[in-house]
């Protein structure tokens, strides 16, 4: 079988969720956006509601309508993009909670779903998503009379704890929402490890769920092994791969294995990257193309049936660090090609 296997543990998930819910006295939300970061929201968010997760957060109410589908009544769906035109069936049939991000929206909102709860996102500096605070200033006393359920705004460089950006936005969504009775949310992942200073009522934790940093002490969450099609021997000064990038100084023991950029993995990490086949590791030789990757296994005592690319060895963060990019690329790259598997549930 030459299809590769990623392997998802829901119950390191669900840990990595119970360890960020317990830094702090807020709710603990779950963001599942982007099919829940690529690892599968049908089987990710019902994981996290089993482990207590009550509100969940998605980026466009056609993923909020699919998740309804999938959690039933109860938690709370908030919509990050808001209420765009032509969502109101949608909102309104799934009972999802749109982000309101500006004037539009909310006169959208209450003319087409009157009474129907909405949330506000607002700008604190990231100049992203969300109303300014001169918008607010002029809207503000309108939407609060229509009862929101929730103001939140989101932390540009929440993941590096000291930049001067982080005091900045905490001190302009103060400005903005202190005295007001309603719930506020102003940490993901990055925002709950700077401290309770920036939890408020509630908390969207991300990243850190799937096992990605900053979150340094996330339980790994994937496991991707990659069958070996072909083991070849490669002389001195043969080539492997397209373009002749990799010229063999020695003979050596070449792994040809089944995946490639076709399957999300980043034509980038090739110059730095490596596999595992158990302890010992293995040199990516040469360019990923889209279907094969060549691997040095010429140190190795014994023929390997797979290698492994994620796992306890290097996280998608390494992967991210080889390939110039950071490791939420890598998770929501993962293809669809693989054999998945979910344990621990």
């Amino acid at each position: 079988m030459a299809q590769a296997r990623l392997s998802i543990d829901l119950g390191a998930l669900c840990a990595n969720w119970n360890a960020l819910a317990g830094r702090t006295d807020a709710e603990a939300g779950a963001v599942v956006k982007a099919n829940a970061y690529g690892l599968g929201v049908d089987r990710v968010a019902p994981a996290l509601a089993a482990a207590g997760a009550r509100r969940f957060f998605v980026a466009v109410a056609e993923e909020g309508a699919h998740l309804r589908r999938i959690l039933g009544p109860g938690p709370e769906i908030n919509v990050f993009s808001g209420h765009m035109d032509g969502d109101a069936e949608m909102i309104g049939g799934a009972k999802l909670t749109p982000m309101i991000n500006s004037i539009d929206q909310m006169l959208r909102h209450v003319e087409s779903l009157p009474g129907h709860p909405f949330g506000i996102q607002l700008d604190s500096g990231m100049n992203r998503l969300g109303m300014e605070p001169a918008e607010w200033s002029a809207l503000r006393d309108i939407a609060l009379a229509q009862s929101p359920t929730l103001l939140m705004s989101h932390l540009a460089c929440a993941d590096e704890p000291d930049h001067p950006m982080n005091a900045h936005q905490l001190q302009a969504f103060r400005a903005m929402t202190d005295g007001i009775d309603v719930p506020r949310s102003f940490s993901a992942t990055g925002g709950i490890l700077l401290g309770r200073d920036y939890h408020f009522d509630v908390v969207r934790p991300g990243i850190g769920l799937y096992g990605g940093l900053p979150f340094v002490d996330a339980r790994p969450v994937v496991t991707l092994t990659i069958p070996v099609i072909q083991l070849r021997e490669v002389e001195p000064g043969e080539t492997v791969g397209y373009g002749n990038t990799f010229v063999a100084p020695r003979p050596m023991r070449v792994a040809t294995i089944a995946g490639g950029y076709a399957d999300g993995i980043l034509r980038a990490i090739g110059p730095e990257g490596y596999l595992w086949a158990g302890e010992q590791r293995c040199k990516i030789l040469g360019r990923v193309s889209m279907d094969l990757i060549g691997v040095d296994v010429t140190a190795l005592d014994f023929e390997p049936e797979a290698l492994e690319l994620l796992g306890l060895n290097q996280s998608v963060d390494t992967l991210a660090d080889w390939a110039g990019t950071i490791g939420y690329e890598v998770l929501t790259s993962l293809g669809l090609r693989y054999t998945r598997e979910y344990t621990g549930a």
